[in-house]
């Protein structure tokens, strides 16, 4: 059994945008609040984070997470990676490094990012944090088999996550066609779209449609969702049956 929690599904702004008073930022729909995108999965008693951007704690806290046993990231950005010093909480309870998955240019950027963590002097009570580089292939975290999958953010290369039957992707604008493949009739897709329209680096609301109905999943979500789609209640309704705008605290379970 694979449980997702979608622990943030707003875009790097979240929902609502600071100093915004559209319909959507100044919605009373708490489906409408939408923290900085993140994911948890607990897969055979293993938890794992995708993604720990400058909510982290908050999501954590109002999810009631009590053990992470490692942290995969996507990319490099800090709407990704901006809440990694709050891991200094694990270590505390586990009394070891927190283990972080990522490829080695994302690897190198938080070790410029979070100096004082990998100084030879360390601070008293700085983060520990174990580094591991991933590739384009599957790897094991404590017996949960994960598949990279290459997507394009503009010209940033950035990594979803395949787990059983359930793939998250986020901040694609495109992928190639092998990478394509892996996606191909899963039980569960979570896929980004930011917006009506066109996006530099994001697919938008249509193509990530357009990528749903050519993968043919059992099941749709959408996340990284920004302000400029309509409210959550307005566009659930008319979205396909089998494809859903995520939301904050949105639970998912499916058989892996």
């Amino acid at each position: 059994m694979i449980k997702l929690t979608f622990l943030g599904t707003g875009t790097s702004q979240g929902v609502p945008v600071i100093a915004c008073d559209c319909k959507v930022c100044r919605s009373a729909d708490t489906h409408d609040k939408r923290l900085r995108a993140s994911a948890l999965l607990e897969v055979d008693g293993k938890v794992l984070l995708i993604d720990a951007g400058p909510d982290f704690r908050q999501q954590l806290l109002r999810a009631e997470v009590k053990r992470l046993d490692a942290i995969l990231l996507t990319h490099e950005h800090k709407d990704h990676t901006a809440g990694l010093d709050d891991v200094r909480a694990f270590n505390y309870i586990t009394r070891r490094p927190m283990d972080i998955y990522a490829e080695a240019r994302v690897l190198e950027a938080i070790k410029q990012e979070y100096k004082y963590v990998f100084a030879e002097y360390k601070y008293p009570g700085s983060p520990e944090m174990a580094l591991h580089v991933i590739d384009n292939q599957s790897f094991e975290i404590a017996g949960v088999c994960i598949e990279p999958v290459r997507v394009w953010h503009y010209r940033l290369p950035v990594f979803g996550f395949k787990i059983g039957a359930l793939a998250y992707i986020t901040d694609a604008k495109t992928i190639d066609d092998k990478e394509r493949e892996k996606l191909k009739g899963l039980d569960v897709l979570v896929v980004n779209a930011v917006k009506h329209g066109t996006h530099i680096s994001h697919f938008s609301l249509e193509e990530a449609l357009t990528f749903i109905n050519e993968m043919k999943p059992r099941r749709a979500y959408i996340t990284h969702i920004s302000h400029r789609l309509e409210q959550y209640a307005e566009l659930q309704l008319r979205l396909p049956q089998n494809v859903f705008l995520a939301y904050d605290g949105l639970i998912v379970n499916l058989s892996q």
